[in-house]
């Protein structure tokens, strides 16, 4: 029988950003005990994995123990894949009317969203990273602007954007969940034990 690893303390979620922690509470329940932690850490270029690999390794550095990052995609296909983990910066230059810009040459106005989800068990340990991928369309942003890009996002199989769904729905078929129910599986079947003061 494989002995447990204890971890010392519970994973630390790195985030700053208010709506994603409260989809990732919604998502993971208890089945995953964490905190959450703000955190600089640098922007970092590449593809997603890697990204989400990276920031693992300098949170985990940074908080001396076990962490969970996120590096979040919105790819267009007529683009290449293209703002893909650059979204965040071109939501903030151009909105979501120069998102929809992007593609007004193209027919092709099919998308993807895709989240990677590293854990690193602590400083010097190699993560691991957990892909979830929705496939949909971009559309003229429908429904509240105050989370990124959901406005303009409407998965495949659906009438309503992100933005427009309930919360539970988008939780259900989500890229973010996708990703998260790997994360939760794999904490299910690792042998983690966390050490509790």
């Amino acid at each position: 029988m494989v002995s447990p690893l204890v971890l010392s303390k519970p994973v630390t979620f790195v985030t700053g950003n208010a709506k994603k922690l409260e989809e990732v509470k919604a998502i993971l329940g208890h089945s995953v005990p964490f905190q959450s932690l703000k955190l600089d850490l640098p922007e970092l270029q590449g593809e997603p994995e890697e990204i989400s690999k990276e920031k693992a390794r300098l949170a985990a550095n940074e908080v001396k123990g076990p962490v969970l990052v996120e590096d979040t995609c919105l790819c267009f296909n007529a683009l290449g894949g293209l703002p893909g983990p650059y979204i965040k910066w071109f939501l903030q230059k151009i909105g979501h009317e120069g998102l929809n810009n992007l593609l007004k040459a193209y027919d092709d106005k099919s998308a993807y969203a895709l989240c990677a989800f590293s854990v690193a068990l602590g400083p010097n340990s190699e993560p691991l990273t957990f892909i979830g991928k929705t496939e949909g369309k971009i559309v003229p942003p429908r429904g509240p602007p105050d989370f990124g890009w959901d406005p303009i996002f409407q998965p495949d199989g659906f009438e309503q954007t992100y933005a427009e769904m309930l919360k539970e729905e988008k939780n259900r078929i989500s890229h973010r969940s996708k990703a998260l129910e790997l994360v939760k599986s794999h904490f299910a079947t690792a042998n983690y034990v966390f050490q509790t003061d």
